[in-house]
């Protein structure tokens, strides 16, 4: 029996595109076959990570129909739905239905990473969360809200806008010019337009060493990093497209600058809320944006807790490995952050997208999703409880591989030898 060439050569290239197996059963027969039936077993639950866009209008939506029931502080609680929901809900969601532990087959990355299903969905928030902007600021501008309900709004705004900087975490890494500009539109609701700079340029060559600010030390209290990141990042940042304009032989002020070009974007959100709304949404509209940055920080104070790359013989440091950063592998949590959790294979292919990131075995683990570990890092002694030993015993007990907060080194010490002991 022959083939005509063209035909099976067309076989072949489908197949592949497909990301299917082929197998030839004898010479003269050709059969295609698909050993795993695969799909996303996540496909459609990745649509609630839009939950988090959508939560100011969720919420008003929701009191506005217990409000046909109840009154007063039985429906104003709905305000505060967005930190209820993170520090609450989904560290418990996270606890009962557990750890995801599927990684998508080779044979179908190709596939998964081609299908345009999971940009959409992507693309998706940032009109959910612009609308959740508006909604709030509509709402602490008519000004029949308390204080206290306008903060609990403006931190539930501060949920969609924290959520979203992650969502730009997602799109800045890719190479399409308009996914990039996404990013930027994606920070502009907390004016950390140069996340977009210092994450791809900076983070991400010295993430797990003492000089990056976004990767937190040994002992280290949360607030202090936070303050440390924040700055070390814009500093930075700035410096960063001052080399890049010196290299192209121009002005920092130029408007490819995309530190100025990003801040720009926020100076012109709020300058058209406040226009629209007044004066009074202003505070809220930086409070909301502050809680945004406070949930981004605080995710990157858990990534690479205490965690550091070797320095080589040459003064360099170690490649980063899957063991550098800190990983939790619970459903719940994964699906609002786009996989966030699997943040090892992030590290080691950052244009990879969300939907075909792998969880590794020799990661460091957490106990529990980045959710619930936030509101651990709150209480600094709790967190130290739960992860100083956990990071020596990742580190085997070499203090070459713990990146300690300087003024804690000797405490370092005397752990390190209790856990020789």
């Amino acid at each position: 029996m022959t083939h005509n060439p063209d035909v099976v050569r067309r076989r072949r290239t489908r197949t592949e595109a497909m990301g299917l197996r082929r197998v030839a059963a004898d010479p003269d027969a050709e059969v295609i076959v698909d050993p795993y039936s695969w799909t996303d077993p996540k496909r459609y639950l990745w649509l609630l990570g839009l939950i988090p866009a959508a939560a100011v209008l969720l919420a008003w939506g929701l009191r506005s129909l217990l409000g046909i029931w109840f009154s007063g502080w039985a429906i104003d609680w709905v305000w505060w739905g967005g930190p209820i929901v993170v520090f609450i809900v989904i560290p418990l969601l996270d606890y009962f239905i557990g750890n995801d532990g599927s990684n998508p087959p080779d044979e179908v990355m190709a596939r998964l990473e081609a299908d345009k299903y999971y940009q959409w969905t992507l693309y998706a928030y940032i009109p959910l969360q612009y609308g959740s902007l508006i909604a709030a600021a509509y709402l602490w501008g008519r000004g029949d809200l308390s204080i206290f309900d306008s903060i609990g709004l403006a931190m539930t705004a501060g949920v969609a806008s924290g959520i979203g900087i992650n969502t730009a975490h997602e799109l800045g890494h890719k190479k399409d010019q308009l996914e990039r500009w996404l990013s930027k539109i994606t920070l502009a609701p907390t004016w950390y337009g140069h996340f977009y700079v210092e994450h791809n340029r900076g983070h991400h060559v010295r993430v797990a060493t003492p000089e990056d600010p976004a990767s937190a030390r040994w002992g280290e209290p949360i607030y202090l990093f936070v303050f440390r990141s924040f700055w070390g990042s814009l500093i930075h940042s700035i410096e960063l497209e001052k080399k890049r304009a010196a290299r192209k032989k121009r002005g920092f002020w130029h408007p490819d600058n995309d530190v100025l070009n990003a801040w720009a974007m926020s100076l012109v959100l709020y300058a058209a809320l406040t226009a629209a709304f007044g004066w009074i949404v202003l505070p809220y509209l930086i409070l909301q944006g502050a809680t945004g940055i406070l949930y981004l920080e605080s995710v990157n104070y858990i990534e690479h807790y205490g965690l550091l790359r070797k320095k080589l013989d040459n003064g360099r440091y170690e490649r980063c490995q899957p063991r550098h950063s800190w990983n939790a592998d619970h459903i719940v949590t994964n699906v609002f952050l786009y996989h966030l959790q699997r943040h090892s294979d992030h590290h080691a292919n950052p244009t990879r997208r969300y939907q075909t990131l792998r969880s590794f075995d020799e990661a460091g683990n957490l106990p529990s999703g980045y959710a619930a570990m936030i509101a651990v890092a709150m209480i600094p002694p709790f967190w130290r409880a739960v992860m100083d030993d956990r990071v020596i015993a990742h580190a085997e007990g070499e203090i070459e591989r713990i990146n300690v907060r300087p003024s804690k080194l000797p405490q370092l010490k005397k752990a390190l030898a209790a856990h020789a002991g």
